[in-house]
């Protein structure tokens, strides 16, 4: 390198966005498959679910002031999530529609390299298993759901649901067993 040449200083990198909208990208980002995943669960129709995570989403971004971090930011929007997906069930028109999760979501179900008998089979075994929690009592669902799906501990669904851990213990245990009895008869 020549001394009498001076190094330029390197150029200024553009600002990252900075602010609460950026952190709450990032927030989205972050979350939004698994609360899409959770809604489709409960909401059984890919359309209904895409729009309850945006509803679950815009509820946080105008609620976000009002949260104390008494939770983790995960468990502070799944609760966001189940009150929404049980209110929309309960509407009087969503109680009398039968859920169909769609074509659209069994085809995205199977690994690009499946073979054809592979992919027909993952589709009958998601049918089943969509109909199984469809039998099932809303709250057993949404338990299973929680921690088998979702992987959240125990305290995190007490703390979900309001109740204790040893409720939630054993709801889930009655929501296993009536699972199995469910999947058992749609074979």
């Amino acid at each position: 390198m020549d001394p009498q040449v001076e190094p330029r200083p390197p150029a200024p990198a553009a600002p990252p966005l900075a602010g609460p909208e950026a952190e709450f990208g990032a927030l989205y980002a972050a979350h939004a498959p698994a609360i899409y995943y959770l809604a489709l669960r409960l909401l059984g129709d890919p359309a209904r679910a895409e729009d309850a995570t945006h509803d679950v989403f815009l509820r946080a971004w105008r609620s976000l002031s009002e949260f104390r971090g008494e939770s983790a930011v995960r468990t502070w929007l799944y609760r966001i999530a189940l009150n929404h997906c049980r209110n929309l069930r309960q509407r009087w028109y969503e109680r009398a529609r039968a859920p169909d999760p769609g074509e659209a979501f069994w085809n995205r179900v199977s690994a690009p390299d499946a073979t054809p008998l592979r992919v027909l089979e993952l589709k009958e075994l998601g049918a089943r298993i969509q109909r199984a929690l469809d039998a099932l009592p809303p709250e057993y669902r949404e338990l299973l759901l929680l921690v088998a799906d979702e992987q959240l501990s125990y305290r995190e669904v007490a703390e979900l649901t309001r109740q204790s851990v040893d409720a939630v213990r054993g709801k889930l245990h009655r929501a296993r067993r009536a699972f199995h009895a469910a999947f058992t008869q749609t074979a």
